[in-house]
Order: structure tokens, then C-alpha cells, then sequence
């Protein structure tokens, strides 16, 4: 019996190896999150470093690091962590949050995101089913949390994802496999300007930037990927999910108001919201403003 039939036939099975290839991912996707801002400084320092014809080495940038190397190992002890350690949540739980090594406490925040990827590719595999639409939205949503998270924590949205995953989305629906492509190229244009304009007037009108380039392309993508139908509602929940946020951590949290607060893991939740239930999302938006 091919794979397929299996799958078809046992769909509970189907659904629990995605959430294990998922859990796999998170792992892998907690070393993007970490080292992709770090390559990206690196690459700017030696551009600088070209551009004011400087001949020095500052701060070891000519070793290899990558997403491969140096393999993973303790950041406090440099001790390796060998394959049995990072099996996805459960080596957290059985080293019990510390290192085997030196028992320094490992981040809480590495078991939480193998635990949203796994969750998350559950979610994409039950609404897609068995196909090439799995696959392909299994892609966006992995790049969708390494761009939260990185996001949150340097206020960046690496063009190293985005734009590719964009150009993906404009190809995939040359075939139409989520939406025409003409709503599609039209999605992703309206998706940039829109941010874009709203950018440039703010800035105008208060002399500041309200946010950054990199919120213009991630609106772009979700155009690309799923028509300009769906701008509305991710810009709206987005908008109001991000403002309610926002004010949740200046009074409780004591959030300085002056500070910047990334908005795109509000874009990113918001888009895929719409990839898995947009039709239903749209429906009771347009029921609710009168217009169905």
C-alpha cells in the first residue's frame, strides 16, 4: 500500500507524523531564531568593513558560523549537545531545564516554540489534508514563527526569508494552488503599498517611522500567497490584536510607551489565521460591517 493510502485511510496517523516532523522543525527553527540575526550582523560588520577599506578583524567574524556550525552546545560551559539531549520537549523535560553538564537552567522559551511548530503543523495538516497545499503551507508557517520570534527579539524580519517565501507565493499561484494569479499579483502589491503609504503618511504628519520595511514585505507575502481579499482582515485583526497587546504592557507590564513594539508577529498570526480559516473569518467580518 503506497504512503498515500495509508495516509488517506488513517488520517489520525498522517496528522500525528506531521506534529512529530513539526517538533523536529521547532528544534531546527529555535537555531534560525538565534543564529540568523547574528549572521546577518556579521555580514553587515564586514560590509562596513569593506566599504571604509578597514583591513582589521573584529571580534572573530572569520570563523565559520552558520545554521550548521558550530554544531549546538552549551552557551555557558560550550559543552556539545549530543543527539539524545535535543530530542524536541522531551530532553527539556527529562534534563529537567539545565544543562547535563553544568546545570546551568536552559530557556523555557526553546520547549515553547518546538511545542507551537509541532502544534501549529497539526493544525496545517488536519485543514489541508494530504497534498501539495500541506506542504507548501507547512513551509510558510515554519517561516512565519522564526520570523516572530526573531521579530520580538531584534526588531528585524530577515529578507532572507521573507522575500523568498513572497516569490514562492506569486509562483505556487501561477498554478493557482491557493488563489488565482491575479489576485495573487494584485495581493502583493496592494499588500506593501497599503503599509507603505500608511508608513509614509505617519512619518509626514508626526516626523517619526510608526514601522519598518520589513512589515510592508510580510503584508506583501500574504497578499502573494492568498489574494488581496484577505489584506483586510489580517491588517484588522493584526491592527487590533497588536493595539490591545500594546496597552496590556504599558499598564501591566510597565512597558515604556516610547519604546517600539514589533508588529510583526501580530502580521504573522494574523496571516495565518487567514491561511487556515480566512473564508470563514471574511464571512462573519462581512456579515458583521452589513456588507453579506
Amino acid at each position: 500500500m503506497q504512503f498515500s493510502a495509508i495516509f488517506l485511510e488513517f488520517p489520525l496517523v498522517f496528522i500525528f507524523i506531521i506534529t512529530l516532523l513539526g517538533l523536529l522543525v521547532g528544534s531546527f527553527l529555535n537555531v534560525v531564531i538565534y543564529r540568523l540575526p547574528l549572521i546577518m550582523a556579521r555580514e553587515w560588520r564586514q560590509e562596513c568593513k569593506e566599504y571604509l577599506e578597514l583591513e582589521y578583524d573584529e571580534g572573530g567574524d572569520d570563523e565559520t558560523f552558520n545554521l550548521v556550525f558550530p554544531l549546538s552546545h552549551c552557551p555557558h560551559c560550550k559543552a556539545a549537545v549530543k543527539p539524545y539531549q535535543n530530542i524536541p520537549v522531551v530532553s527539556y523535560i527529562l534534563l529537567k531545564g539545565r544543562c547535563a553538564q553544568c546545570d546551568t537552567p536552559i530557556s523555557l522559551r526553546y520547549p515553547l516554540i518546538e511545542a507551537l511548530t509541532g502544534i501549529c503543523s497539526a493544525i496545517v495538516a488536519f485543514h489541508f489534508g494530504y497534498g501539495l497545499e500541506l506542504v507548501f503551507a507547512l513551509l510558510l508557517t515554519w517561516s512565519l514563527i522564526a520570523l516572530s520570534f526573531i521579530d520580538i527579539d531584534t526588531q528585524l524580519l530577515p529578507d532572507s526569508i521573507t522575500l523568498p517565501m513572497l516569490w514562492l507565493g506569486l509562483l505556487l499561484n501561477t498554478f493557482s494552488l491557493y488563489i488565482d494569479t491575479e489576485a495573487s499579483v494584485i495581493g502583493a502589491i496592494a499588500g506593501y503599498l497599503s503599509l507603505w503609504s500608511i508608513y509614509q503618511l505617519f512619518k509626514l504628519v508626526t516626523g517619526k517611522e510608526g514601522m519598518g520595511y520589513g512589515d510592508f514585505k510580510l503584508l506583501g507575502l500574504f497578499g502573494a500567497w492568498l489574494g488581496w481579499q484577505y489584506l483586510p482582515i489580517i491588517v484588522l485583526l493584526s491592527s487590533l490584536v497588536g493595539a490591545i497587546s500594546g496597552l496590556i504592557m504599558v499598564i501591566f507590564i510597565r512597558h515604556n510607551h516610547n519604546s517600539p513594539i514589533p508588529f510583526g508577529p501580530y502580521l504573522a498570526a494574523a496571516g495565518w489565521l487567514a491561511l487556515i480559516w480566512g473564508e470563514d473569518i471574511n464571512k462573519i467580518y462581512l456579515t458583521a460591517v452589513g456588507l453579506q
